[in-house]
Order: C-alpha cells, then structure tokens, then sequence
C-alpha cells in the first residue's frame, strides 16, 4: 500500500516557519537562547507533523479497532465538512421508529405528519469522544418515518427467497421499501417505465435546477487520519466511475440500442437479416430485451428468412475469465461486461416443491437450443448458495445439476451465472423471438465485429437478388435504455459489477468529442459515404447458437449509406476507458488519480486513497447532477448494502442520517458517502480498512459503523 502523495515536501510549512529561523542565524549565546531553541524545535516539529499523527482516533472508533483485533494502522479515515447547514444538498433523514418502545430522542422532534417542530433547533446531550458530556445544537429537518420491524422484515423476506437479493432486486426491479426509491428528488424518473425520460439529453447541467454558489467555502476535516495511503476499496471504488458519467454525460444520458435489417420486407416477412447494433446498455433484462423484440415485430417484422446479428463491438476484448477473481464463475457479480450484455448473462432458477421428494425448476430467461432440467430431487440440508444447493455445471448444450435440492429452500431463487456473455445473449434472444410467435429460418449469432453484409464477398461473388439490398439507412427500432440516473442507482445501491463495468467502459465510448446527445458519431458523417470497411482487417469474435460457426462473416461491401456506418461511437476498451477516467480526475481534482484496472472494485491491485475519495465526494456535493448521485447509495439502517447497520449499532445517531457506499472483500471492508450531522452539518466521510492479517470483514464493518455515528453526532 504505496502512498499517492508525497507527504514529506511540505513548502507551505517551510515558509512559514522561515521568520522564526531567520533569527537564529545571529544567534551567539547558545544558553540564553536555550529555552528560545528548544520552543521553537517543538513548534516547527509540530508543523511538520500531519495533524492525523498528533490526534487520536475518538475513543468509539478506537474501542470499535480493538473489539476487531485492529490497529490504527489498519484504517485510512478523512471526515470533512461541506456546505451550508442551513442550506443542505442531501436528502431529508429518515426516522426509523421501534414500534415495540418507546419513541427515542429524535423521534420526540417531529410531530405526527413527520414534519419539523416550529422550534427548528433543540438542544440534545450527547457524549463526544472523550466521553464528557456535550451539548449539540440538533437541527431538525422534516422526516420521513419508517418502522424498524418493516425494515427487518424487508431483508429477512429478501434473503429466505433468493440466495442473491441484490441481483434479484435488480434484475425484478422489485417494489422499494421506499416512496421513489427512498430518492428525495422528484427528478427522479420511474423505474417502471423505459418510455419515460427517454431522450437523450446529455447536457452536464441536466437532472437538476440547482445552481451551485459562487463562492466556495472549504473546511478543514474533522477528523483527518493516514488520508493519503492508498488501499484497496472494494466497492466503493464504484463511486469514482458513477460520478464521472453522471459529469461526463449527464443524469439523463440513455443508451439507444438500435436494430437494422438487410434486404427487403414484404407483408410481414424480412428476405435478408436483421441486425441488432448493441449500444453497451448496462440493464438489458430479458423483460427489456423482449420490449425491444416486440417494437421489431410491431415494426411489420414477424419472420425472418436469414438470420438475426447481434453487434456487440461498441465494447472490444472486455470478456475476463470468471473464475479468475475468486473461484466463483457461477456467482453473477463475476460476469464479464459486453457491447450487448443480457440479464447480466444470468439466470433465474425458482424452486417449487411438489412433495417431500421432489420440486419443479423453471428458469427466466429460456435458452433455445439448451437443455434446462425441470425437475429435481429434495435432500435434508441447509439452504444456501447455489453452488452447494444445486451444484449446477454448465455443459456445451445443458445445465447438470450436481446435488439435490435442500428440503429448507421451499420457494426460492436462485441466480446462476453463464459463461459466455455472447451465447447467452444469442440463445436468449432465439428463445425470446420464437416466444413472440415470430420465425426464423437462419440462426442468431452474436459477434464482436460490425455487420457483415455478404458472406460471399470474400469468395469473390457478387450479391444478387434481393440479398444485394443494403442495410436500412435508418434503424426500423430505436429502443432507449433506463437513463443513467436510474442506472447508477443499481449501481451503488446493489453494488452491482457488471453494471458499473459497463457504465465505466461507456464513459470511454461516449465521451469523445463528435458524439452528440443523442450518441451519434458526428464526426464521421462526412466521411462516411465514401469510406468502405476492410473486411480482411475486422477481427471477428462470433457466436452461433443453432451449431458451429461455419459461414464466413459478412462485410458491407457497399458505400457507407446507412446510419448504422456511423452512427455508434469508436470501439473502446478497457485501457481507453480508464484513461478517459484518469484524464476526468487530472482535470477536475487535485490529488493524484486513483490506481484502477476495473471501474467495479473487484480487483486487488486497484488502489485508492481515503484523501481521493474525500475529494471526489467533496467535488461531487457541488456539481448540478448531485441529487442523482446521494440518492444511488444506501441509506444507514434503511436500504441497501448498508441496511444492517442499525443491526449492528441500533443506538447510532447515523441511522437514516447516513448515504453510503459500502465494499467488502477479503481483508477489505470500507464505507464513504456522505452524513447528515445533529447539528444540521453535511460531511463528507470515508473510511478505508485493510489488513494483511486474516480479517473478517463483517467483524471489522462496526469500525466504521462507529464512525458514521460519531459524525451523526456533531
């Protein structure tokens, strides 16, 4: 864990102690300056001391380390102010009640209807870290009031029915426990309905009537320890690329997937192909993906003699071995991103059982052409993880399941993984068509290559009939995705991976100059009637589903007449992703851009520092598209991955008061976001802990559940 700035070269300190130094260059009676010397030697060694080395950690949070078997050396903390309490960007607390007591302190400051008392400030006894009493200034705000016991019976419903709630809530797009997602903005666009909020308007300022000061105001953290030592995240590392698209391409950006055909339609049959231009969409569920072939076949397309190309290039050379992270191919947070990623290339197996010995399997989404077992015996054992319930093993043309159903899963979910981001995309889509009522007398196949529009080309043959009719100059279907605003929710709220893969590789694609707000490569409009693709040079990474790929991949061999030439953005990658990243954070922040090989936090030689993150926080809190980015995390005590820190500490002053994003992997657990203070101060918090001993981070995690509540408390 390297340091990302030189701390040692302090020139501010060396200026300001060069008064005081001057003078002793005259000096000549060593012993009447002795007292003089030896003040002046402990001033200028506490100037160049940090300030995280000369204040301890607050007695809680030192207590929390110590239960934890940690060290101060373990943790990276930096707690800052920012803006105006008495004009706070973060949404209004929450007030969770436990109905089966009675009403806590917080709770007595609010009258029925949740709204403030006229008295807007009370004064409240706390204990500070020295454990003296201290009187607090308590700004009140209106609340909102929610039922501890509603919560907890939230997440334990949540986590009887699926062994994977995040991925569940994402994928279902399950109700809230929340009114509008817990998000306090009316901004915010239902998640329930693709069709609304679906123009691409990128501009950096949309999402948000509010203005930012002209005058900027910075505090001094309040608590400021080991800021600049860079360590391994986790998830919050997803903060760092959420943000950057929301500036980069503003909180209503869409995605528009678009879908071409070949030949000619006559009644409702298409002689040619139909050709799907994947726009790296990160939420293209299979309830989404069957919208999307709906339009087509409103669009007058219900059968289909040729076949349907799926061009996932927008995204190239992204697919990672899924095993490679942790051993866990089967788990869905290891799926690998792609230029058209479906159901993040997962599956849902739900468990109904029939008797004692036997239960009925159905799986969402189908796969054509993929045997998927219906049935499966019961065994007595624990419910847990699909790989120890149902040992499942994906085989060339079926799924074997290895081990019977434990008797205690009842009615349950569970989510599996496929390997191969583009098969499974390819077979979903078969399965979906034919669901439709529609046919197709070719096969499906799935390329990370442009549209290939004659297979004879390269055999020297030239098209003839109606096959030599080139591609549609205009998309039959433009099906725009859920906006970013929507996405980033997912994001951060159910820490999903390969959404913000996705997210972090689109930054890369989408913000280039020539790419306009409704993600058209202008630029290359004017070229692109005279430019002809080289098919000898595409390098073609393609799926077939009905069986193996033998036909030769198919180039447009005409002028460049089609927005499907020109419309999509450069092919990106990995490497071009995170530079546009680091090139966001040279040009916005001041401290050294964080270390990333991924956008997720699923990585252990990615490293950030709680100084950067701090930064990228404060920064944040000031920007137009503010809103949309506190209410993606997890509210204390309330939602998301954080929601177990009222469990964990049910006295914090945090619960409700608290926007987080959280991370966890071995020896790494971590929170940053932001809190809401008693006295009405917003801060900014992170906290990063890592340890090259065994660590269990659920041991670890009220390290900085202690912190939240203690900046609750000022």
């Amino acid at each position: 864990m390297l340091p990302t700035s030189k701390t040692n070269n302090r020139p501010t300190t060396t200026a300001k102690l060069t008064p005081f130094i001057k003078p002793l260059c005259s000096l000549n009676q060593p012993a009447k300056y002795l007292a003089t010397l030896s003040t002046l030697a402990l001033f200028a060694s506490a100037m160049l001391t940090p300030l995280y080395a000369q204040a301890a950690l607050p007695e809680a949070i030192q207590a929390a380390l110590s239960r934890a078997n940690l060290s101060a050396t373990d943790i990276s903390i930096v707690i800052t102010p920012v803006g105006d309490k008495n004009a706070s960007r973060l949404p209004a607390p929450i007030q969770v009640i436990n109905s089966n007591k009675p009403a806590n302190q917080p709770e007595s400051l609010t009258t029925d209807d949740g709204t403030a008392e006229p008295s807007s400030i009370q004064k409240q006894t706390l204990k500070n870290n020295n454990a003296n009493a201290k009187e607090v200034s308590v700004h009140q705000s209106p609340l909102m009031t929610i039922e501890k016991q509603t919560i907890k019976q939230h997440e334990k419903q949540l986590h009887a029915y699926t062994d994977d709630p995040y991925t569940y809530q994402s994928l279902e797009s399950s109700p809230s426990l929340l009114p509008n997602d817990g998000q306090s903005t009316s901004s915010v666009p239902n998640k329930n309905n693709p069709d609304k909020n679906s123009d691409n308007t990128s501009s950096k300022n949309n999402g948000s009537n509010v203005t930012t000061n002209n005058i900027k105001i910075s505090f001094s953290p309040l608590l400021s320890h080991q800021a600049d030592i860079a360590r391994t995240p986790a998830s919050t590392m997803k903060l760092v690329p959420s943000f950057i698209a929301l500036d980069t391409l503003g909180a209503d950006f869409v995605w528009h997937t678009r879908v071409y055909h070949t030949g000619i339609i006559i009644g409702d049959k298409l002689y040619g192909d139909l050709i799907i231009q994947g726009s790296g969409d990160p939420k293209m569920t299979h309830e989404r993906l069957q919208q999307l072939l709906y339009k087509v076949q409103t669009a007058g397309i219900r059968h289909i003699n040729g076949d349907i190309i799926v061009d996932s290039a927008i995204f190239k050379n992204v697919t990672k071995n899924p095993a490679a992270f942790d051993s866990s191919p089967l788990r869905p947070y290891n799926a690998s991103p792609d230029g058209f990623l479906v159901n993040f290339s997962s599956i849902g197996i739900q468990s109904y059982p029939l008797d004692n010995t036997r239960a009925q399997l159905t799986y969402t989404p189908q796969l054509a052409n993929y045997q998927l077992p219906s049935m499966i015996n019961i065994r007595s054992a624990a419910c847990g993880q699909a790989r120890y319930s149902l040992a499942p093993q994906w085989q060339p043309t079926q799924l074997t399941l290895n081990a019977n159903l434990p008797d205690s899963c009842g009615e349950h979910a569970f989510y599996v993984a496929y390997p191969d981001a583009k098969d499974f995309a390819a077979r979903v889509i078969a399965s979906k068509w034919q669901t439709l009522g529609n046919t197709l007398t070719g096969k499906v196949i799935s390329q990370e290559a442009p549209y290939l529009s004659n297979k004879n080309v390269k055999e020297g043959k030239s098209p003839r009939g109606l096959a030599a009719i080139a591609i549609s100059p205009l998309p039959i279907v433009s099906y725009p995705s859920l906006n970013l605003t929507q996405q980033i929710y997912d994001i951060n709220h159910f820490s999903n991976n390969v959404m913000t893969e996705q997210v972090a590789l689109s930054i890369g694609a989408y913000d280039k100059a020539g790419i306009n707000r409704n993600g058209i490569n202008s630029t290359s409009i004017n070229k692109a009637g005279s430019d002809k693709v080289n098919a000898d040079k595409v390098g073609v990474n393609k799926v077939d589903v009905n069986q193996e790929g033998t036909d030769k991949d198919k180039v447009i061999y005409q002028q460049a007449t089609s927005l499907y030439q020109f419309g999509q953005p450069p092919a990106t990658d990995y490497s071009q992703a995170l530079q546009a990243i680091n090139h966001w954070w040279q040009t916005k922040l001041t401290t050294p851009p964080p270390h990333l090989t991924n956008g997720s936090g699923l990585c252990r030689d990615c490293t950030i520092s709680a100084e950067n993150l701090s930064e990228l926080l404060t920064y944040a809190y000031e920007q137009p598209n503010f809103d949309a980015y506190v209410s993606s995390l997890g509210i204390a005590g309330v939602s998301g991955t954080i929601s177990a820190h009222s469990e964990r500490l049910p006295e914090s002053q945090a619960i409700g008061r608290a926007w987080i994003k959280t991370g966890t992997l071995n020896n790494v657990t971590s929170m940053a976001g932001y809190v809401k203070g008693l006295s009405g101060q917003d801060y900014v918090v992170v906290g990063l802990i890592n340890s090259d001993q065994a660590l269990n981070a659920y041991t670890a995690r009220p390290v900085l559940d202690a912190m939240l509540d203690w900046t609750a408390q000022h």
